[in-house]
Order: structure tokens, then sequence, then C-alpha cells
């Protein structure tokens, strides 16, 4: 094993972080794995990233005296390519199979489906265009950008936070690649994430993260009882909810 210092070590980690959960061109390396799981402190930093390029495409938008809609369409686009919509995709298969199956090894089948069902579908439709609506009235005053990171970098920490308190339910897959996050790791990601919601948001930012791991806690307790886990699906569910949620709760502080 190689012996680096902490800033290469933390430098890989961060790399690995920003491969697994976007479409940005880096190398994680052999170990990309592995480091991701290591690196999921940096989960967060990666969210918080990809808002900031999202939500500048969408202020360059709103400069360019764009409606605050096309501007919060135009930032959820982006976002989206950046990702691949991988949280999408998760949303709408956990949608499916949590719901439209009678067993767990049906719900876990369904999910693996490539297809997509009533569920994925409303389910879908329901938290973009709660995310949509919710940028586009943070969007009218001003506070696109600065939403955009703080609820990416929240709902990347209810991930690795579920990711570490539920067992992987189907035994393989990208959920169980990736392994679980070390305990000291979901911390920090946990601390990371706390400190972006109170410098951006104050009040509005601690909220944010309440009603988000709120809504971690209640997924996460639906998949124990419904598959005996997580998943990637479940996963990307987690941040889909969550960070329609922290958008939510900043409404309440315009």
């Amino acid at each position: 094993m190689e012996k680096d210092d902490w800033p290469q070590r933390m430098s890989k980690e961060f790399l690995a972080a920003l491969a697994l959960l976007s479409r940005l061109p880096v190398r994680a390396g052999a170990h990309g794995a592995a480091l991701g799981a290591r690196g999921a402190w940096a989960w967060p930093l990666v969210g918080a990233l990809l808002g900031l390029i999202a939500g500048g495409f969408g202020q360059l938008a709103l400069a360019l005296s764009l409606p605050a809609g096309i501007g919060a369409a135009l930032a959820l686009a982006l976002l989206i390519l950046l990702t691949g919509a991988l949280h999408e995709d998760g949303l709408a298969d956990s949608a499916d199979g949590l719901w439209g199956g009678w067993s767990r090894e049906q719900r876990l089948e369904i999910m693996k489906d490539s297809h997509i069902g009533t569920y994925g579908v409303l389910a879908l439709l329901l938290v973009m265009l709660l995310r949509w609506q919710a940028l586009a009235v943070l969007a009218t005053n001003g506070w696109l950008l600065g939403a955009m990171i703080l609820a990416g970098a929240v709902s990347r920490a209810a991930m690795a936070l579920v990711m570490r308190a539920l067992p992987n339910a189907r035994g393989r897959g990208l959920s169980q690649d990736v392994g679980r996050p070390p305990a000291g790791a979901v911390r920090a990601a946990l601390l990371i994430a706390l400190g972006i919601a109170i410098a951006l948001g104050g009040w509005g930012g601690l909220l944010a993260v309440l009603l988000a791991g709120f809504g971690a806690l209640t997924l996460a307790m639906i998949a124990l009882e419904r598959i005996g886990g997580q998943t990637g699906d479940i996963l990307g569910a987690v941040q889909q909810i969550c960070e329609a949620l922290a958008l939510i709760a900043l409404l309440a502080f315009l």
C-alpha cells in the first residue's frame, strides 16, 4: 500500500468522489471504488462544486435578462448533464421498486429493471417540479447560486449517512463495489455540509440540513423495511429528495 502524505491521499479521494458522482473527465485510478468509500467526506464538496457550475450557468442566464424560470430550468439541465442523470435514475427505480413489488426479491428485481413504470415517472415529475419551482422562486430573490451550492452539498452528505447506516440490500452493484464509508468520513461529510449550509444560508441553511436529514431518515427506514437496506438506486433517491427538501427549506427564509 502506498504511504502517501495526507494532502496526496485527500486529493486522490476527492478525485475518486468526483469520478463517482459526476461525469466530469477525471480519473480515479485503479482503486477508485475503494477510494470512493473512503472519500465519502468529499461528497458534499463534489455536490457544492456541481451546484457552483450549474448555478453559475443559471446566473448567467439571469444576467442575460432571461426569466427566472428559464434560468432555473437551464441550471437543472446542466446539473443533470454533469451527473449523467445518475440520481434521477435512482429516484425513478426506487419509486418503482419500493411501491411496485410485493416481496423483497420482487422489489429488488423491479429496481434492477431498466424500464420505468408509473411510480417512477410520477416521482421524477413531482421531485423535478419541486426543484424547478423552488429554484425559480429563489432565483427571483437572488438566491439561485447559493441555493444550488448548499443543496448540492447537503444532499450528498445525506447519501454518505444512509450508505453508512444501512447494509447493502443486494450484495452486488455499484453501492456494494464502493463499500461502506468509514464512520470518520461520514462525520466529516456531515460537518462539511453543515458548515457550507450555515455559511451560505444562516438559519435557513440549518433548517435545510434538518429537513434534508428528516427526508433521508424517512427514506432509509422505508428502504430497510421493504428491501432490507440500501442500494445505489436508494442513494440516488436520497440525494434527489434531500435536494428538493433543502431548497424548500430555504424558501421559508426569503
